[in-house]
């Protein structure tokens, strides 16, 4: 059977009331990440393990430029040109901090993919306090 091409998907999220670093604090380091995104999250070099309900998924860090953006491929992903990732801009209009992600879904599975990160960002919008 042939295995289907996951698609490429960007989510913009503008955070008013952020400050930048506590932005990036929050979306790449392993506490940060636990806070929102796992229910837990550690690090071994450029491995992020992520734990969901006692089921851990490993992450190779693939790209970092701090404060700005961080790119993770999940090891299990078949697909190599599959990644998640963070990026943070100043929006020049009104000062407020986005964040894109970028991900990748099969098609079946991209709608439900993106409601479970509206999800996510909401925990990460009330841990921020806004």
């Amino acid at each position: 059977m042939l295995k289907m091409r996951k698609e490429k998907f960007n989510l913009e999220y503008v955070f008013n009331k952020a400050s930048r670093n506590n932005l990036w604090n929050y979306v790449s380091t392993p506490s940060g990440l636990s806070e929102w995104f796992a229910d837990d999250v550690s690090k071994k070099e450029n491995l992020y393990i992520f734990n969901w309900n006692k089921t851990a998924i490993e992450a190779q860090l693939l790209t970092v430029v701090p404060n700005t953006c961080i790119r993770f491929r999940w090891i299990e992903d078949e697909n190599p040109e599959s990644y998640f990732e963070f990026k943070l801009h100043k929006d020049e209009l009104t000062g407020a901090i986005v964040l894109d992600i970028t991900d990748f879904a099969d098609p079946e599975e991209k709608e439900e993919t993106i409601v479970l990160w509206e999800k996510q960002i909401k925990e990460l919008t009330q841990m921020l306090g806004i």
